[in-house]
C-alpha cells in the first residue's frame, strides 16, 4: 500500500513540473494572441472587412480562453486543502465549458452580420485585409508550434489549442478572401466567409463542451467504464468477484476509482501485495491512479456480486 503512495507522489512531482512548463509555454501563446486580436480589430475597422472582424472576434475568445486555460493549469497546480480534497482539478473542466458556450455564442454572432453584410456588401479595403490577415496567420503557426503536443489527454488544453487551429484556418480564409476581392472585386465573399469562419468555430465549440459536460456529470472515463474494468479485475487469480465499483473523472486526464473486492479463499498472497498488483494493472491498463479499494474474504451480499458472476455465465 505504502509503495503505492509513492507512485502516487512521484507521478504528482513529476505532473508538476510538466504543469509548470506548460504555463510558460501559455503565457507566451496569450501574449502573442492578444497582439493578433489588436491588429485584427483595428485591421477590421480600418478596411471595412466583417471576416476580419470576426477574425477578431475569434482571437478574443482565443486569448480568453487561453486565459482560463492557463488560469485552470495554475489552479490544478494548487496542493489539495481539507474543503477541496482533490485541490483544483474540476476547475480545468470548467473552464473547457466556459470555453465552449461563449464560442458558440461568437458563431451565432458571427452568423447574424454576415447575413446582414452579405444583403448590402460594403466596399473594403483589400491591401489592408490583406496585410492584417497574414499577420494573423503567422502569429497563429507560432502559437500552435508553441502548444504542439501539449493536448493530448488534457480536455482544457485541447479546448485551447482547438480555438488556435480554428483561427489559423479562418486567418487562411481572410487571405484567400482577400485575394478574391482583389482580383474580382467580388464583396460578398467576405460574408460568405465570416459564416465559414462561424461554422468552424461551432463545430470545435459544440464538441468541446459536450465532452466537458460528460466529465462534469461526473461519468466513466470512456476507456474505462465499470463493466470493462470490474471484468478485467476479475480476471487475475486472486480477484473473487468486483462490487460496489465507482469510476469517475475529475478532469480530462485524472480519473478515480473506489470499490470492494472479494479474494479468493485459496490466495496465499499478503494484502499488500494483492492491492499492489490490482493497482498497478489499474495504472497501467486504464490510467486510473486514485483507487480506494476494499478487500474482502466473503461477499457481502448475493445480489451485488453480479459483476463477476455475470463474465462466468
Amino acid at each position: 500500500m505504502h509503495n503505492h503512495n509513492d507512485h502516487n507522489h512521484s507521478h504528482h512531482h513529476k505532473d508538476h513540473t510538466h504543469q509548470h512548463h506548460l504555463q510558460k509555454k501559455f503565457k507566451i501563446a496569450i501574449i502573442v494572441t492578444f497582439c493578433v486580436f489588436l491588429g485584427e480589430l483595428i485591421g477590421g475597422i480600418w478596411t471595412g472587412s466583417l471576416a476580419l472582424l470576426s477574425d477578431a472576434a475569434h482571437v478574443l475568445s482565443d486569448a480568453i480562453s487561453l486565459l482560463i486555460s492557463w488560469f485552470a493549469i495554475y489552479l490544478s497546480t494548487r496542493p489539495a486543502t481539507s474543503f477541496r480534497t482533490y485541490g483544483y482539478h474540476r476547475t480545468e473542466v470548467f473552464a473547457a465549458f466556459l470555453n465552449g458556450v461563449t464560442l458558440i455564442v461568437i458563431a451565432i454572432w458571427i452568423f447574424y452580420e454576415a447575413y446582414h453584410r452579405y444583403l448590402s456588401p460594403n466596399e473594403i479595403k483589400v491591401t489592408g485585409m490583406f496585410i492584417v490577415a497574414c499577420i494573423g496567420f503567422v502569429a497563429n503557426l507560432i502559437i500552435l508550434w508553441q502548444l504542439h503536443g501539449e493536448s493530448h489527454g488534457n480536455l482544457n488544453v485541447r479546448s485551447a489549442v482547438l480555438h488556435v487551429i480554428g483561427d489559423t484556418l479562418s486567418s487562411v480564409a481572410v487571405v484567400v478572401g482577400g485575394i478574391v476581392i482583389l482580383y474580382t472585386g467580388w464583396m460578398a465573399i467576405d460574408a460568405i466567409l465570416s459564416v465559414l469562419i462561424g461554422i468552424i468555430i461551432l463545430i470545435s465549440a459544440i464538441n468541446v463542451t459536450k465532452e466537458a459536460v460528460y466529465i462534469l456529470l461526473e461519468n466513466s472515463p470512456r476507456n474505462a467504464d465499470a463493466d470493462t474494468v470490474a471484468e478485467h479485475l476479475c480476471n487475475l487469480d486472486t480477484v473473487k468477484e468486483v462490487h460496489d465499483m465507482h469510476v469517475w473523472s475529475l478532469c480530462s486526464n485524472y480519473s478515480a476509482l473506489s470499490a470492494h473486492i472479494v479474494i479468493h479463499e485459496q490466495t496465499l498472497l499478503p494484502y499488500d501485495q494483492i492491492l499492489k498488483q490490482i493497482n498497478s494493472e489499474l495504472i497501467q491498463r486504464f490510467g486510473i491512479h486514485h483507487t480506494t479499494l476494499q478487500l474482502e474474504n466473503v461477499a457481502c451480499s448475493q445480489e451485488t456480486n453480479l459483476l463477476c458472476n455475470a463474465q462466468h455465465t
